[in-house]
Formats: C-alpha cells, sequence, structure tokens
C-alpha cells in the first residue's frame, strides 16, 4: 500500500472557499460584509454590484455559491423583485436577504420570492455569519427574534389591515414604509433613485389599495402600521 508523503517544500492544499455575490447599492455596508467574509478561511466574495442589472449581468458570467442582496436596493429592481429574477436565471441559486426593516412582510416576501434566509444588517456579525453559513449548508435562516413574531402573527391574525397591506407590490410596500417613516416625495424618489412623479404615481396605487380618500390618511395609515411593525 503506497501513501502520498507531503514533501518538506510542498504547500497546504488550498481551503476550497465558497464563491458569494454581494448586492448592495451603500459601499461603506459592501466593503465591511467584504471584511468580514473574506476574513472567513472557507468565504470569498467574489463580486459585488450595487444594482440589479450588475447582479444579473455577473451571474450571466460567472458561477456563485450564494448571493446576498439588500432588500432596499435603489433604482431599478428592489432586492425581493431581484431573487426573482435571480431564480430565473440560476434556480440552485441560494439567496440571503440583508435588510433594515424588521417588518415581518418583508421576510415573508423575500422567503415567498425564494430567498433561503432574511437577517438584519444591525445584528450581531457573528448572527450574519451564521445566516450565511446556514444557507449556504441548505436550510433555511431567520433570526429567533424575528421566527416568534411570525409564529405570534401566525397565531394571532393579520386582520383586515394586514390583508390590505398584503395586495401592495413590492415596491409599493417600500415607498408605504419610507411614506410611515416620515419622508416625503421628494425624499423618497431620492433615496430609492426613481422620479418624483413614478412615487406620487405608486402613492396614488397605495390610495386605491388601502381604499383611503387622501394622500394624508395614506400618511397616517403608514405611521400607525410602522410604529405597529416595530
Amino acid at each position: 500500500m503506497h501513501t502520498m508523503k507531503k514533501s518538506a517544500g510542498s504547500k497546504p492544499t488550498a481551503t476550497f472557499r465558497r464563491r458569494i455575490l454581494l448586492v448592495d447599492d451603500h459601499p461603506l455596508f459592501r466593503k465591511g460584509m467584504m471584511q468580514l467574509l473574506d476574513t472567513q478561511p472557507d468565504l470569498e466574495v467574489r463580486s459585488e454590484a450595487e444594482n440589479s442589472g450588475d447582479a444579473l449581468n455577473a451571474v450571466r458570467s460567472r458561477t456563485f455559491d450564494l448571493a446576498v442582496v439588500d432588500v432596499g436596493l435603489r433604482g431599478g429592481a428592489n432586492g425581493i423583485e431581484l431573487t426573482k429574477m435571480l431564480k430565473v436565471e440560476q434556480p440552485n441559486l441560494p439567496v440571503l436577504i440583508v435588510s433594515m426593516h424588521d417588518e415581518l412582510l418583508y421576510a415573508e416576501r423575500s422567503l415567498r420570492a425564494g430567498a433561503r434566509g432574511y437577517v438584519m444588517k444591525r445584528e450581531a456579525l457573528d448572527s450574519i455569519l451564521q445566516a450565511v453559513r446556514s444557507v449556504l449548508n441548505g436550510e433555511i435562516y431567520i433570526s429567533p427574534t424575528m421566527t416568534k413574531r411570525m409564529l405570534f402573527d401566525h397565531i394571532q391574525g393579520g386582520g383586515e389591515a394586514r390583508n390590505a397591506i398584503e395586495r401592495l407590490t413590492d415596491r409599493e410596500l417600500e415607498v408605504f414604509q419610507l411614506i410611515g417613516e416620515g419622508r416625503d416625495m421628494h425624499q423618497i424618489a431620492g433615496q430609492l433613485h426613481l422620479s418624483k412623479k413614478t412615487v406620487e404615481a405608486h402613492r396614488a396605487n397605495i390610495k386605491e389599495k388601502l381604499g383611503v380618500m387622501s394622500a394624508r390618511e395614506v400618511v397616517r395609515y403608514a405611521t400607525q402600521w410602522v410604529a405597529q411593525e416595530r
């Protein structure tokens, strides 16, 4: 029986690193995530993108083991919409959503869109790494706090208001969220990289779907919803 011996001058076998696509429109967050992930011996950020178009181009030209996607991408498709597109391009590519939002609807919509996990940006670094590795291992990851809230919401039922908000599209929900946080149309347009006219059209659709009569009622409804979700 022959055994392989490592010569004195040979290099150790390189550790296989899981290839990650990082999609986020905030340069500082991308830099922080890259530093976090690239310091792990088994992880490597192979490519980064700041919008949905760049992300789609990346998956069409390279192979990845995981896409880490910000839910609040500006301009074109947001993170939930991008997740659906990525699943069309690469059905087996797992997606982990990272988000500033702790509302249940974002987590639920992310999972329905095909994401395998949802983690808050403000969580501890160990939790983010746990989310990354859990999704890479084929598991679904939701933080314990979010899991408890989902269970409570399921038991209690969402009520009529919840059902009305469910009718909003992903982008309308994002606009509704920002209205509830006190942003005006100009601020929302700037944050989402949309025209003011487009944001006003989203607000009109929100008003119709919620069955309210004025923009002021939309603001009141959104403010109450944001407060309740938190």
